[in-house]
C-alpha cells in the first residue's frame, strides 16, 4: 500500500483541476490509498500518515501561494524532524506560458527538502517537448492531453516511487530503465 496525499491551494480552480488529475494518476498503481485536501484542510496528522506528498499551486508572482506557505511555516513546522525521508513532488498553474510555473515548483521542492522530503522530478515525456523537469505546469487549466497526462504520470510516479522505496516494490522502477534516455516518439 501507499500512502499519498495531495494537497493545493487554488483561487480559480485551475491547481484544483491539477490536483484531482495528480490523485487519478496516484490511484493508477495498484494498492494506492489517496487523500485530496485542500490546503486550509490539511492537518499534521495527514502529514504524518503519508509516505508520499504531492503538492499544488497557483504561481504567484513565481513562487508559492500565501496560503501554502503559511501552511508549511505554521502547520507542518511542528513536525520538523518528525517527516524526513518522505517523498516529494510539485505542479503549478500559471496565468500563461513563461508564468513561472516551473520556478513556483521549485520553490515547494525547496520546502519539501528543508523538511527533509526526497524530491523528484521525470524525465518522461508526455507529449513532443513536453517533460515535467520539475513537476507538472499547465497555464490555465488543464486542457490538452500531454497537460492532462503530466498531471496523471506525476501521481503515479509519486505512488510507483513510495511503494518502490518504502515497500521494496522495486520492478516498478523499470519505466527509468527501460526508457534508456531516448525519447518517446
Amino acid at each position: 500500500m501507499a500512502k499519498i496525499l495531495v494537497i493545493y491551494d487554488s483561487r480559480t480552480g485551475n491547481t484544483e483541476k491539477m490536483a484531482e488529475l495528480v490523485a487519478e494518476g496516484a490511484k493508477r498503481v495498484e494498492g494506492a490509498q489517496v487523500r485530496l485536501k485542500f490546503v486550509e484542510e490539511a492537518t499534521k496528522e495527514d502529514l504524518l500518515w503519508c509516505e508520499g506528498l504531492a503538492v499544488g499551486t497557483p504561481t504567484n508572482m513565481g513562487i508559492v501561494s500565501w496560503k501554502l506557505k503559511r501552511f508549511f511555516d505554521d502547520v507542518v513546522g511542528d513536525l520538523w524532524g518528525k517527516i524526513d525521508g518522505k517523498i516529494g513532488c510539485a505542479f503549478s498553474s500559471s496565468g500563461g506560458w513563461g508564468g513561472g510555473s516551473e520556478v513556483a515548483c521549485l520553490s515547494v521542492l525547496y520546502m519539501l527538502m528543508n523538511y527533509g522530503f526526497l524530491v523528484f522530478g521525470l524525465t518522461d515525456y508526455v507529449g513532443k517537448k513536453f517533460t515535467l523537469h520539475y513537476g507538472a505546469v499547465v497555464a490555465g487549466e488543464p486542457r490538452s492531453e500531454e497537460e492532462k497526462e503530466a498531471c496523471l504520470r506525476l501521481g503515479e510516479r509519486l505512488a510507483q516511487y513510495v511503494k518502490a522505496f518504502y515497500h521494496g516494490r522495486l520492478e516498478l522502477l523499470e519505466h527509468i530503465r527501460t526508457f534508456g534516455g531516448k525519447f518517446p516518439w
